[in-house]
C-alpha cells in the first residue's frame, strides 16, 4: 500500500461511494499568539495498492514539531476489500480531524507510516501574525 494524496485542509467529506471531497487546502497556519490550540485540522488521505493488498493495513499518524517532539499520535488500520472482477488496484480514503496544540512558531510535519513504513509526509508551517505598526503622530506645527 502506499499513500497516493495525503493533505490538510479545512474540511472533507468522504461519500458513500468513495468519492473524496476536499475543501481549503492549506500548508501555512497564521495564529495570533502561542500557545494556541488549532481547531478542527481534517488529515485527508488516499491509500492505493494492488489487488494482492487487500485485508488489514495498520496505519500510524503523528504530527512532530521541528526540534522533533511529538505533539499527536494515532494509531489505527484500513481494511481494504476484494475489488469486482477484472480491478486490479484498490484504494481507500480516510479523513481524520485533530484539534492541534502549537506551542510555538515553526514547520510542525505530520508522518503517516502504512504497514510499518513512513509512506507520506504533510508540512504545515506556523507562522505568527505581525502586530500591527502603530500609525505615527502627526507631525505638529511650529509657529
Amino acid at each position: 500500500m502506499n499513500v497516493a494524496l495525503a493533505v490538510a485542509c479545512d474540511y472533507a467529506i468522504i461519500d458513500q461511494h468513495g468519492k473524496l471531497s476536499v475543501l481549503g487546502m492549506f500548508e501555512r497556519i497564521w495564529v495570533e499568539r502561542f500557545p494556541v490550540v488549532h481547531p478542527r485540522l481534517h488529515l485527508v488521505l488516499r491509500l492505493k495498492g494492488r489487488r494482492t493488498e487487500i485485508g488489514d493495513h495498520p496505519v500510524q499518524i503523528r504530527l512532530v514539531d521541528d526540534l522533533g517532539h511529538e505533539i499527536l499520535r494515532g494509531d489505527g488500520a484500513v481494511q481494504i476489500g476484494e475489488p469486482p472482477a477484472g480491478v486490479l488496484e484498490v484504494e481507500a480514503g480516510a479523513v481524520l480531524a485533530f484539534d492541534i496544540p502549537l506551542e510555538h512558531a515553526g514547520t510542525y510535519t505530520f508522518e503517516i507510516a502504512v504497514d510499518g513504513r513512513l509512506e507520506a509526509t504533510v508540512p504545515l508551517m506556523v507562522s505568527q501574525i505581525p502586530s500591527p505598526v502603530a500609525p505615527a503622530p502627526p507631525p505638529s506645527e511650529a509657529n
